[in-house]
């Protein structure tokens, strides 16, 4: 299967001249192949030789070597039971002039650098050996990584995962890698190897985003996965938006059928928690749980925290 990727650039508005033109088509182009999508228009945020992006590329190394890097967790409940039944691990950059730094604004450098792997190297260790101090005491008994597309396609990633695992002393089934719909579109035959191997070890795997990519019914048959999230968009827009929930339906019913479990992310109000425990969702994540919060200040959420039924 051939498939393509397409870059624009307008003039003047992107460049004035065209050898600049075709250079900044070609950085929208590696945007659209990088995200899974079919095209992309020009964006100065996506060129990585913008002064901004060349000071953050010569600072992100180091701030995996002197841990700037942080995490911040949300949690994911049961919706019957209000149960904790995991957290997300997100990661921030914590930097020393600019502030806190948003994963989207270092990501796509980590990837065209090569600095994803230390970087997926450091999240994954970091957010396991969190994992292990909850497992001990009672807290959430697993823990969701991202793991980026470029990342999805190392062949090395299985054996990554294996080496911390067994260095972080936590069983396999604490772990659930989250890929996104989009990553796993843009070479579905790697992907699918690459999920097999990791869900052979132990590891659960989830498709975060769903319903905003490509996939076709015969690749997400197709897919080693063990839950799929539906996409924030659809279910901010359960509020006021009956299309919405259809769309939102549709995803639970696949799910189901398909023999996923399915999570609600971007759950805000206690009217769309309970239409979606209503309509057979398994699990959800939002600020009407918790925002993502610092290890610590997720330590004291959980200390707090009673759990209730949505249903």
């Amino acid at each position: 299967m051939v498939e393509a990727s397409i870059g624009v650039a307008l003039a003047p508005q992107h460049a004035p001249d065209a050898g600049r033109l075709l250079q900044r088509a070609d950085v929208a182009m590696y945007h659209a192949k990088s995200t899974g999508s079919i095209h992309a228009l020009y964006d100065p945020e996506f060129d990585s030789h913008s002064p901004e992006r060349l000071a953050l590329l010569g600072e992100l190394r180091h701030a995996i070597d002197v841990g700037e890097l942080v995490l911040h967790y949300q949690p994911k409940i049961d919706l019957q039971t209000g149960r904790v039944v995991g957290a997300e691990a997100l990661v921030r950059w914590h930097h020393p002039k600019r502030g806190m730094i948003p994963p989207d604004h270092f990501i796509l450098i980590a990837e065209r650098t090569g600095l994803i792997k230390p970087l997926t190297h450091w999240v994954l260790n970091t957010a396991l050996r969190q994992c292990l101090e909850w497992r001990n005491n009672g807290g959430p008994q697993c823990v969701a990584v991202n793991l980026s597309g470029r990342s999805l396609y190392d062949p090395h990633l299985p054996l990554q995962i294996a080496e911390i695992l067994r260095s972080s002393a936590v069983p396999a089934e604490a772990l659930v890698v989250e890929i996104t719909e989009s990553a796993i579109i843009v070479d579905p035959t790697r992907a699918i190897d690459t999920l097999r191997r990791i869900v052979a070890m132990g590891v659960r795997v989830s498709i975060d985003d769903f319903g905003t990519g490509y996939t076709s019914l015969g690749a997400i048959r197709k897919l080693p996965a063990h839950e799929i999230k539906i996409d924030k968009s659809f279910v901010l827009g359960m509020s006021g938006d009956k299309s919405e929930e259809v769309i939102a339906r549709v995803i639970l019913d696949l799910g189901r059928n398909l023999g996923f479990k399915v999570v609600a992310e971007g759950v805000e109000t206690q009217s769309v928690a309970r239409r979606l425990a209503v309509l057979g969702c398994d699990f959800a994540q939002g600020y009407l749980i918790s925002k993502p919060l610092p290890a610590d200040q997720f330590a004291a959420w959980l200390a707090d925290y009673q759990p209730h039924s949505f249903a």
